[in-house]
């Protein structure tokens, strides 16, 4: 029998027909001024600033401005979390397996500054040196599927609504935050809409389409431009239009002007 990565193990483990309202959405922007000013960035710093940073940011700023959304629910009442925290998802072995790094007070922290973490952060997980993932990657691995339902239904609620850790046993407090960014812009998809991860408790997920150069309308003329799609799926419990609109605005803005997300 083929030995199953942890991914899919939980895949398996979790899959069952939706449990709450999720939306979805999408749009497609101008990334061509992103795109130079990423370069631009890395150039100057020496470090490597890429969509998937860029992204990260858009993302902590409108949560930032839209209390609402980032929290999590307990016993069906709404608790905002202390501190804007993202994570991001990281391919492992070549994407035989998936991890995540999660960002806290991102928020607070420059795109650079961002960008030296999640691959610091991600060279660790990558290299099997985060003691708190392998720990709790111990524990699933352990486990048969048919226990591994139960197991991550309870240790999710104690995690990410009880808030409750234990990094001994790689229980970590709000594993996820209140956002999950994926880049599948990176495999050459141009969008996709990430599902829910019911033991993950977030509201929002995003995921990255890849950039493509296509014909677009620029003050009335036809021009190439590098355009991307965003995606996102939203618990309803959390979002409805008007947030969605907030939150497309933001992305809206910070795409108009890239360089507000400097050093």
């Amino acid at each position: 029998m083929a030995k199953m990565s942890t991914r899919r193990k939980l895949a398996i483990a979790t899959w069952g027909a939706p449990r709450e309202g999720n939306i979805y959405g999408k749009m497609t922007l101008d990334a061509t001024d992103v795109v130079a000013h990423l370069e631009r960035l890395s150039q100057e710093t020496g470090v490597k600033v890429t969509m998937t940073h860029f992204m990260g940011k858009i993302v902590a700023e409108a949560l930032a401005k839209s209390p609402g959304l980032n929290g999590f629910l307990r016993f069906g009442v709404y608790h905002q979390h202390e501190t804007v925290d993202v994570s991001f998802v990281v391919n492992i072995g070549e994407g035989s397996d998936l991890g995540k790094v999660k960002v806290e007070k991102l928020d607070q922290k420059s795109i650079v500054e961002l960008a030296r973490e999640l691959k610091q952060r991600t060279t660790k997980v990558r290299g099997g040196k985060d003691e708190v993932f392998e720990r709790g990657k111990g524990i699933l691995r352990s486990l048969p599927t048919w226990a591994l339902r139960p197991t991550i239904g309870v240790l999710g609620w104690l995690t990410a609504s009880a808030g409750i850790e234990l990094r001994s046993a790689g229980l970590e407090r709000f594993p996820f935050g209140a956002c999950i960014v994926s880049n599948v812009g990176m495999f050459g998809l141009d969008e996709g809409f990430m599902p829910p991860t019911p033991f993950a408790h977030v509201p929002l997920y995003v995921l990255i389409g890849a950039i493509r150069e296509q014909p677009s309308v620029v003050d009335g003329e036809l021009t190439v431009r590098k355009l991307i799609t965003i995606t996102a799926t939203a618990d309803h419990r959390f979002i409805d239009g008007y947030q969605a609109g907030a939150l497309a605005e933001t992305a809206r803005i910070a795409f108009a002007n890239p360089a507000r997300f400097g050093p």
